[in-house]
């Protein structure tokens, strides 16, 4: 006579399954040991507790599992977002650095005193300006090249307004009264 394990909709606690075993075993080891039972044997022990009452509605399922779909979609647009703000940042890193770079002498300045070296970077809050470099003036040719090259790149825009074909056609007729004047001014 073995009883078939029971299906329950609710999983009965575990301390109510030990209670439970604890009956079972303990009421067939004292039938087999006393022989036929008594009626007042049969008062003293309780009856099995009865098995909890099905539940009308099936048991849920977690938030996570009932959304198992969105948790990819969740995850890309996670990683992409990080990914831009990493970008991001490490962009205007670059362009600090560089900036930096540019603002800031490279070479350590040196001064000794006492016959020891010492080596020191300035840290001054205003660039220092270095003077401008006097060029050699172009000749009149290569600057007039330089016109005619200009005139044929205005030449190839395409405007978008009256207000942009007005400056362009002005920039163009500045170009040509330099590139027929006899002496190109100085600048």
């Amino acid at each position: 006579m073995s009883e078939e394990p029971k299906l329950y909709t609710n999983k009965p606690k575990k301390a109510q399954l030990k209670r439970y075993q604890q009956q079972q075993a303990s009421a067939p080891s004292s039938m087999a040991s006393s022989g036929p039972s008594t009626g007042s044997q049969a008062a003293m022990t309780p009856p099995p507790p009865p098995p909890p009452p099905p539940s009308p509605h099936p048991p849920k399922e977690s938030f996570a599992r009932r959304y198992k779909f969105i948790w990819p979609l969740l995850l890309a647009v996670n990683l992409t977002v990080g990914a831009y703000f990493v970008m991001r940042t490490k962009k205007k890193d670059v362009y600090t650095e560089e900036a930096e770079s540019h603002d800031l002498p490279t070479a350590p300045v040196s001064t000794s005193a006492a016959g020891a070296t010492v080596t020191e970077k300035s840290h001054s809050p205003t660039p220092v300006m270095e003077p401008a470099k006097l060029r050699a003036p172009i000749p009149e040719d290569q600057q007039r090249e330089l016109f005619r090259w200009m005139l044929e790149e205005r030449r190839k825009v395409k405007p978008k307004d009256r207000e942009e074909k007005k400056r362009i056609d002005e920039e163009k007729a500045i170009l040509k009264q330099f590139i027929r004047a006899k002496s190109i001014p100085s600048l």
